[in-house]
């Protein structure tokens, strides 16, 4: 039987003797520059007030979230079971409570803001040394869907209607009429809106529902006081903008609650359109580290996003790459900052030399490395589909998932270092064995 005094000093032993220094997790935590993330986002604090959570145990769970693909209620479950996650964040002895509420990592986010999360995301770039620094990079665009349901016009004007009868409950205003049972009986219609049979019914049931929409809208907005009109400012521009819109009407809104949001068609066969936000990676050709990753704000061509990328990439590695390869989406601009912007247009040129040619497949070929980048970025660094809400959302959210990507690639690097270590122990051990036996 184990004492009461022995139990003790086992269960609070410190972390770094009880845990595997081999450990990936452990070699990331001893890496990373504390005092220097600690000293910088210092700045985001008053002076004032009450005491905030400890900086290192705030930046340490959103890198942990992104590294491992988890949400914020399974992260603190998460940290709570692994040692490891506790030793990272600055833990000298194993801890049984929560760290914080998970509500507190919204507000740690919203607190930094884009210039704290672009730190982060300098801090996985940085911990890969003098590597980011190549003359070769890759180039290329992506969608990062945003979470809204399918948009359809029944849908939205569904939405309209639900958000005025809350607003006049709100606001204490008698309506003529509310049309909730109407709004039922009209959405029910639509269920046979690809029959031939049944498509007239259903088209007129949309007419009459985007005709109430357009009566509640303009009712709620002369019944509003003055107060509330400027509150509900945005919003009410929202619904007649939704209201208003056509068929080949440009700068469409498709969600009520994002409307920042674009349909991109990127041409794929499993998906012929993506409701969300373009976002631009720039990756290195040799290592593979990502170090440029923007979100562009409108549905623009390729070829116009690639002067931000770069302007990032020479923000945050201090350098501009000689050569970047692009696919086809990126003509029209060829030279950016003295970086020789390379597709397979290049290729046509007849005045090329042989090794010209040569160099410029080459270069292309190690392009195509980049989309499977781009699927590991969205399959396991939730890149695939942005929960984070608003215009401030889509921009972090990319960079999150790239710093996310850099930091696991780190550990792979150190875990490959030690099992080959260790393999090579074992071989020089069995080596020394067969040389005694002799």
């Amino acid at each position: 039987m184990i004492g009461n005094a022995e139990k003790n000093q086992f269960l609070f032993e410190n972390l770094e003797t009880m845990l595997d220094p081999k450990q990936a997790l452990y070699q990331l935590a001893k890496t990373i520059p504390w005092n220097d993330v600690e000293s910088y986002f210092m700045g985001f604090y008053p002076s004032k007030g009450r005491p905030a959570k400890n900086i290192r145990l705030m930046v340490s769970l959103i890198i942990l979230k992104r590294i491992f693909n988890l949400g914020d209620e399974t992260i603190i479950d998460q940290w709570i079971q692994n040692p490891y996650m506790q030793y990272f964040s600055g833990e000298k002895t194993f801890q049984w409570k929560m760290p914080c509420d998970p509500s507190d990592l919204v507000h740690f986010r919203k607190r930094i803001g884009e210039k704290g999360i672009e730190k982060i995301f300098k801090l996985s770039i940085d911990i890969h040394g003098d590597k980011i620094k190549e003359e070769e990079i890759s180039i290329d665009t992506t969608v990062q869907e945003k979470n809204i349901t399918f948009p359809t016009d029944m849908k939205l004007y569904k939405k309209i209607i639900l958000y005025c009868l809350k607003m006049a409950k709100e606001e204490n205003i008698k309506l003529r009429r509310s049309y909730t049972r109407t709004m039922k009986k009209l959405i029910f219609l639509q269920r046979g809106k690809k029959t031939k049979k049944e498509k007239k019914i259903a088209l007129k049931a949309q007419r009459h529902l985007k005709t109430i929409a357009g009566r509640l809208y303009r009712e709620i907005k002369r019944k509003l006081s003055e107060l509330s009109l400027e509150r509900n400012e945005e919003l009410l521009k929202i619904f007649e903008k939704i209201l208003n819109q056509g068929k080949d009407s440009k700068n469409k809104i498709y969600s009520v609650n994002e409307p920042e949001s674009y349909c991109i068609s990127k041409g794929k066969d499993h998906k012929k359109y993506e409701f969300g936000t373009k976002v631009s990676l720039a990756v290195t050709n040799d290592t593979g580290i990502i170090v440029g990753a923007i979100n562009i704000k409108e549905n623009e061509y390729d070829g116009k996003t690639i002067t931000g990328a770069l302007d990032q990439v020479e923000k945050i590695t201090g350098v501009i790459p000689k050569t970047a390869g692009t696919d086809q989406g990126y003509r029209g601009i060829s030279n950016y900052k003295g970086c020789m912007i390379i597709n397979a247009d290049k290729l046509k040129r007849k005045s090329l030399s042989c090794y010209e040619r040569k160099k410029i497949k080459k270069l292309l070929r190690r392009r195509a490395s980049i989309e499977a980048i781009i699927s590991s970025l969205k399959n396991r660094h939730r890149l695939s589909r942005n929960y984070l809400s608003g215009s401030y959302g889509n921009t972090i959210n990319v960079m999150l998932a790239a710093a996310g990507f850099n930091f696991k690639k780190w550990m792979r690097k150190v875990k490959s270092y030690f099992c080959d270590n260790f393999y090579k122990i074992i071989f020089l051990q069995k080596i020394k064995f067969c040389l005694n036996v002799r």
